[in-house]
């Protein structure tokens, strides 16, 4: 069976298949605004014509591919592709402001190549064992898995654990919007009807990142400044840091590609949570602390890992129970059933061929998005040449597209406008904004487990604390939060004293300075 699999994988067309949709998940993963959940819906039309084994393929390659493409907008452009990106944007951005922006792209690539490959192995080995954890998590774990995310937010928001807070609930605030789960009555709509399913969060992504980006541009636009950046390092060179940054950080990659499996095998958790965790845990790790945030390549490898590791781990679930992981899976199984097969606990038995298949699919695509993402790497790099006034007008049309492509309404682009003006004056005091954008992804999912919750339980409250792998993510997330109250209140005692001290000094100027103008 195993010869029928890999020659039915490495078939002429199937081959086909996968670097054409591999082609296409880096075109639109690149683009921003556009994520691997709407390149994958786009896909499904074309599916319709495909045997199962060449169907899933498709959907693999696109999806494989178009997360770590939302790493290209985000190291050149600081617009990250995906929520996941997010995590490690600032780090991918600003080694490219140094120069580096081959090197940080390489990097991406590389780990997610690297976590792909480890999570579709652990998913050979240990899927029946995950999906037996998957299924056994209820709106109580998910809840407190949701919540440790955010957590892990505040801990890398690059500032002070009070503006992190503070982009935290900005972030939540707008994740507030529409109907409310409990009661059915709109929130914070005005009116508008087009608000009443909340803010999508790929229009508040673009808003925040790309506009308001667009906005520091045009201020910081000088007359005599011809180029956004005109310097980028060789090709080769590039690779070959890329190569020192994975020796340097294997055991970072190692962890993240294990703990992205796990937790991208978690109904509702996916990517977005595991690059958030992944990375806190780099950081928490690492010598160098102070540097994520400031361009760490350590940051860049968890993260990226992470997110691929995950995409694999999503599958769990979708194919022992027919519980989808992610977005992505949900239309893969809706797939897989207008092929006349039926997710669950009998399809290893039914049918392990397409199971099969599915493995040798997720290795070939991680393998073959290696030539392919460094093709696109090579030829993306050459937007850094083009002229800032230029690409100011370009990168607003794109988001503004991309906002427009989601829900087909103006009042995406009003989002994106309104948005990017908040992540502006974001920016202007200083406050980081991934937290923000984690919290507008996370905001509905802890709302909605919370209510479900709190209703199955009557208002009790220590039922979040009952089933044990309730009662795990809750103590964890309870004493994290403990550290990061701690945190925040010697930090505002350390800026207090920094201030009566730089107080004090003023006075003594002044003082010192008296005498000699009496005596003038």
């Amino acid at each position: 069976m195993l010869t029928d699999v890999l020659m039915t994988v490495l078939a002429p067309d199937n081959l086909l298949i996968i670097v054409l949709t591999t082609i296409y998940g880096c075109f639109i993963g690149a683009v921003p605004g556009l994520t691997a959940t709407m390149a994958v819906a786009l896909l499904v039309p074309f599916t319709f014509f495909l045997d199962p084994i060449p169907a899933i393929s498709a959907i693999v390659a696109t999806t494989t591919t178009a997360i770590f493409a939302g790493d290209i907008s985000g190291t050149l452009l600081r617009i990250p592709g995906t929520p996941a990106s997010a995590a490690y944007v600032d780090d991918a951005h600003t080694i490219s402001q140094n120069r580096k922006p081959r090197t940080a792209l390489l990097i991406s690539l590389s780990t997610a190549a690297i976590g792909g490959v480890i999570g579709v192995i652990i998913l050979m080995l240990v899927a029946p064992q995950l999906a037996h954890i998957a299924i056994s998590f209820s709106s109580y774990e998910t809840f407190w898995l949701a919540c440790l995310g955010l957590s892990c937010a505040v801990f890398v928001g690059g500032g002070s654990v009070p503006k992190s807070f503070a982009s935290l609930f900005i972030g939540l605030a707008i994740a507030c919007v529409g109907i409310d789960v409990a009661v059915g009555y709109p929130r914070y709509t005005f009116g508008v009807d087009d608000l009443m399913d909340g803010i999508t969060f790929i229009p508040a992504m673009i808003g925040i990142f790309a506009f308001s980006e667009v906005l520091r541009t045009v201020q910081t636009l000088k007359k005599n400044e011809a180029q956004l950046q005109t310097i980028t390092e060789p090709f080769f060179s590039a690779l070959a840091g890329a190569l020192q940054a994975i020796r340097r950080f294997a055991v970072t990659i190692l962890r993240s590609s294990l703990i992205g499996t796990v937790v991208g095998a978690l109904p509702g958790a996916g990517a977005d949570i595991a690059a958030w965790i992944c990375y806190a845990l780099a950081r928490r790790f690492s010598k160098e602390p102070n540097s994520f945030g400031k361009g760490s390549m350590d940051g860049i490898a968890a993260g990226g890992s992470a997110n691929n590791a995950a995409i694999s781990g999503a599958w769990t679930p979708a194919l022992v129970f027919g519980i989808p992981g992610d977005s992505v899976t949900a239309i893969a199984i809706g797939v897989l059933l207008l092929k006349g097969m039926t997710p669950g606990p009998r399809i290893f038995i039914d049918q392990p061929e397409l199971t099969s298949a599915l493995f040798g699919s997720f290795l070939v695509a991680n393998i073959m998005m290696v030539p392919v993402g460094m093709l696109a790497i090579f030829c993306s790099t050459y937007i850094l040449k083009v002229p800032r006034a230029v690409m100011a007008p370009v990168i607003l049309l794109f988001s503004l597209v991309g906002a427009y492509a989601i829900s087909g309404t103006v009042t995406a682009i009003w989002i994106v406008l309104v948005l990017g003006l908040v992540g502006y004056l974001m920016a202007v005091v200083e406050i980081p904004l991934a937290p923000a954008i984690l919290g507008i992804v996370l905001g509905k999912i802890i709302e909605d487990n919370f209510m479900v919750s709190i209703i199955k339980a009557q208002g009790d409250l220590l039922a979040f604390f009952e089933r044990t792998y309730s009662l795990v993510l809750g103590i964890l997330t309870l004493i994290i939060w403990t550290l990061l109250i701690i945190r925040a209140v010697r930090e505002m005692i350390a800026g207090d004293q920094r201030e009566r001290a730089s107080a004090n000094s003023r006075k003594k100027d002044t003082q010192t300075s008296e005498p000699d103008v009496l005596q003038g």
